[in-house]
């Protein structure tokens, strides 16, 4: 993507000086005559510097064809839609052109003088004209002394016969032949050649040496005496053998990069038929000074034993995109100077101690998109001068193995939690993991010299409060979006987990489910300049919520309904779009301030709209009118006035309301005491019953103690002669010997409700499950509610619905939560024994409704 956009903003660059122009005209320096179906060269004014002729229907260009045109520097003349034709000396008349485009136009006739009296020619474009071999051995580019680059590509060219007078072209530098058809280069071919030196000689897809069989003790070196920056001889379909036959050939011409993209050398994974390379397939190479060595995009299958050994100059070497699933020992032996090493996209599973011995200088090492899942811990920490390693999409679940480097990228891995290891690193990236804990980000928090942090896409949700703040003094970046922050921070934790990070210049919050910003929880930034809760779900913003010093802000996509304008007042860019603003008279203070502010506001007009009432919604904020919101002025002392008896009322009913919300375990009890003193004459005994106990207790063998403690001493009879209820549990009432099923069946048929306590311990219990089934049973076999759920600890309800049979009953009836706060305790067991004393067939609509209580933790 970043490639595109660089794309973009180029063409947008060199297009701009004629985006002030009309097709078809031309300003007297640049002439634009692109699509205007001419068929002959139009007059323009002797000052033209660039002209574009491209799509058009110019059939020839003559001697006469152009006016003298002295300061004409830029010609376009390709793409045209018909058989051109170039006669001799056809741009005589522009002496001073430095640049010919002829590109895409099929060159019916080009003669042999076509390009004389261009002295000061430094780019000559005939990529795709459909010429032959005619052009390089006829001196068709004599006297072009200033003549820098060639590009003949996409032609059929099918021999590299040059014409002698190549060899007074000195500032010849580039040569691209690019898909043409050019079988073999022999010595004697580009003789013209020797002694020059050129920053491109491509010869990419050509089938060179792959379809021929070639004697090169005659054909000999082609690059003899030649210094070549970089030489492309990819995508000519050659294995191995061709490799180290042409290595041998070229042996001591001076090359610095060698491109061998796009080859097929390795037989790929799971086949036999290919060989795969070894030391002696670049042995050649030895005295060539190869600098960089591209071999991506090919089947190697396994890097073999000193495969490099000869590239002692060797500073990049490029292996991405094979099937390499194997590194022999020594396998980078003799690359003593090498720098980068790119092996990603390959089908790496495991690295080991001993892969990268042989490289004491290598600094970058391209790791992304394998399959790692294992590395040994000393595979890297024996490189010392590694800065750079980059790990992206694996399957790595730990980094105990990493050293203390510069850059770290380990995004797209399986890490769960890090380890509290030594770690020192200027940028670390960890997006996409499986991050949950901030107890991660508190050990990140203390990396020293870190300076950028990227954490996006984890699972940040959970808290652990016993943490001492962060004291990161070099922290810069810090992107922590798309986690779930608000999970952590609602528990009342972590809110000081940015405390200590006074150089925190840049922080990404977006996409977290925020409701709510802690108190004081950016107070600690004081460096803070840009800030993103972009997609989040904030209702409002006061303005000591935001940093101090805070200069950008994005709050767009959030919840805003009547945001306060001084909380943007300080800002220098805001982006509030595709929030949901009422635009009711709440409103009108922001939009007066959206109208007259100083603040740049991004996003379009349209993008801030209203979303209630319905008649407006959709409308942007920019067009509604304030008038008529001052009337109220008028009603504000009425409005006071009410207030104030509205707020003495509401106190007082407040007080009363938390008084007893307070206490309400006090009070309950007070209830329940004053009910025995005027009741204790009319209290009405157990009425007979059937069942032998009244409720079986099924939970886990590891929740007794506290089942114990919780239910069975305020409630069993057998531990309190004040206890009404006969409970039946497995620890007393079950038959010891006899069979388990047996005494749960028993359980469940002889009591009159079962009460299953389900915890964490419980769902992993087969036996607990298995009694909960049976209880469904029997509730359906009565068709009454024998079956009591009480869940106890921090369940959710994903966790419960996991369990086929628990599922059942959540979908359809109630259930009940252990309350958290024990005041609420003595209340939740009357209900309970309520509830288990009532008579199914007897429920009524003024039966118990079973609350669910917040969890206990």
């Amino acid at each position: 993507m970043a490639f595109h956009l660089d794309l973009l903003l180029g063409v947008v660059l060199m297009a701009s000086p004629l985006l002030g122009i009309s097709p078809c005209s031309s300003d007297g320096q640049r002439a634009f005559y692109r699509f205007c179906n001419l068929t002959q060269v139009p007059q323009v004014l002797n000052t033209t510097e660039t002209l574009l002729l491209s799509f058009n229907y110019i059939q020839a260009v003559t001697a006469t064809s152009f006016p003298f045109l002295g300061q004409l520097k830029l010609l376009e003349l390709g793409t045209q839609f018909t058989s051109f034709t170039i006669d001799k000396e056809a741009f005589r008349n522009l002496p001073n052109l430095r640049i010919l485009d002829l590109g895409k136009s099929q060159i019916g006739f080009l003669h042999p003088d076509a390009f004389q009296g261009l002295p000061h020619l430094f780019e000559l474009r005939l990529f795709s004209c459909g010429l032959s071999d005619a052009v390089l051995k006829d001196g068709y580019f004599r006297n072009l002394h200033s003549l820098s680059r060639l590009d003949l590509a996409y032609n059929q060219i099918r021999s590299l016969s040059l014409h002698p007078s190549f060899s007074e072209l000195n500032s010849l530098k580039s040569i691209d032949f690019l898909l043409n058809e050019i079988a073999v280069v022999c010595e004697h071919e580009l003789k013209p050649l020797q002694g020059k030196t050129l920053s491109l000689l491509r010869l990419a897809s050509n089938h060179l040496y792959s379809r021929v069989s070639v004697d090169w003790g005659k054909c000999m070196n082609p690059f003899r005496n030649m210094v070549l920056e970089t030489l492309d001889v990819s995508l000519n379909g050659w294995t191995a053998d061709i490799t180290r036959n042409f290595c041998n050939a070229i042996n001591g011409s001076q090359i610095s990069s060698l491109v061998l993209a796009h080859h097929i050398l390795g037989p790929g994974f799971g086949f036999q038929n290919m060989k795969e390379p070894d030391r002696d397939t670049f042995a050649g190479l030895a005295r060539s000074s190869v600098i960089r060595l591209d071999l991506s995009h090919g089947f190697i299958f396994s890097l073999n034993f000193r495969l490099f050994e000869a590239l002692k100059e060797l500073k990049l070497l490029n292996v991405a995109h094979n099937k390499i699933n194997e590194i022999k020992d020594e396998a980078f032996y003799g690359l003593d100077n090498l720098q980068v090493l790119n092996l990603s996209y390959n089908l790496l599973g495991e690295l080991y101690n001993s892969n990268f011995y042989g490289l004491p200088k290598v600094e970058y090492i391209d790791l992304q998109k394998n399959h790692i899942g294992i590395i040994q811990e000393h595979t890297f920490k024996f490189l010392g001068k590694l800065n750079t390693l980059d790990l992206r999409d694996n399957a790595l679940q730990t980094i105990d193995f990493i050293p203390s480097i510069s850059y770290i990228y380990l995004g797209g891995n399986k890490l769960v939690s890090l380890p509290n290891i030594a770690l020192t690193a200027n940028f670390i990236q960890l997006s996409e993991n499986r991050l949950e804990s901030l107890d991660n980000l508190y050990f990140l928090l203390q990396v020293p010299h870190l300076k950028i942090l990227i954490l996006n896409q984890n699972r940040f949700s959970s808290c652990n409060p016993s943490h001492a703040p962060s004291k990161s003094l070099s922290l810069e970046k810090l992107f922590l979006g798309e986690n779930m922050l608000q999970l952590a921070w609602e528990s009342g934790s972590c809110w000081d987990v940015f405390k200590g990070l006074s150089r925190l210049q840049v922080l990404y919050l977006n996409n977290n489910y925020l409701n709510f910003l802690p108190p004081g929880v950016f107070s600690y930034l004081t460096a803070l300049r840009g800030l993103s809760l972009n997609s989040n779900r904030l209702t409002s913003l006061s303005p000591n919520d935001l940093p101090p010093n805070l200069e950008i802000l994005d709050v767009s996509r959030n919840q805003l309904l009547s945001p306060d304008p001084n909380v943007f007042a300080s800002l220098s860019f805001v982006d509030i779009t595709h929030n949901k603003f009422i635009c009711e008279c709440e409103l009108s203070a922001f939009i007066r301030w959206l109208n007259q502010t100083n603040v740049t506001i991004f996003g379009s007009h349209a993008d801030i709209y209203c979303m209630y009432p319905d008649s407006l919604s959709g409308t942007s904020l920019y067009s509604l009118s304030v008038e008529g919101c001052d009337e109220e002025e008028v009603l504000k002392s009425l409005k006071f006035s009410l207030f104030i008896l509205f707020t003495v009322t509401l106190t007082l009913f407040l007080t009363t309301v938390l008084i007893v919300a307070k206490f309400r375990g006090f009070c309950f009890n007070c209830y329940k005491t004053t009910q025995r003193l005027v009741f204790r004459d009319q209290t009405k005994g157990r009425p007979y019953d059937t069942y032998k106990y009244d409720a079986y207790l099924c939970f886990n063998s590891k929740d007794f103690e506290w089942v114990q403690n919780a239910l069975l001493k305020p409630l069993d009879a057998q531990y309190s002669d004040q206890n009404r209820l006969n409970l039946c549990f497995e620890e007393r009432d079950f038959v010891p010997g006899e069979n388990h099923l047996t005494n749960i069946h028993s359980a469940v048929w002889s009591s009159r409700k079962i009460v299953c306590l389900v915890s964490r311990h419980f769902l992993r219990d087969g036996w607990c499950l298995e009694a909960f089934s049976y209880a469904q049973s029997r509730s359906l076999a009565d068709l009454n509610s024998a079956l009591i759920m009480v869940v106890v600890g921090s369940l959710s309800q994903y966790q419960l619905m996991k369990h086929e049979s628990i599922r059942g009953f959540v979908q359809k009836q109630q259930y009940l939560r252990w309350p958290e706060d024990l005041q609420d305790v003595d209340w939740f067991l009357h209900k309970l024994s309520q509830h288990i004393l009532k008579k199914g067939k007897e429920k009524t609509d003024n039966d118990v409704q079973l609350q669910t209580i917040a969890t206990i933790s």
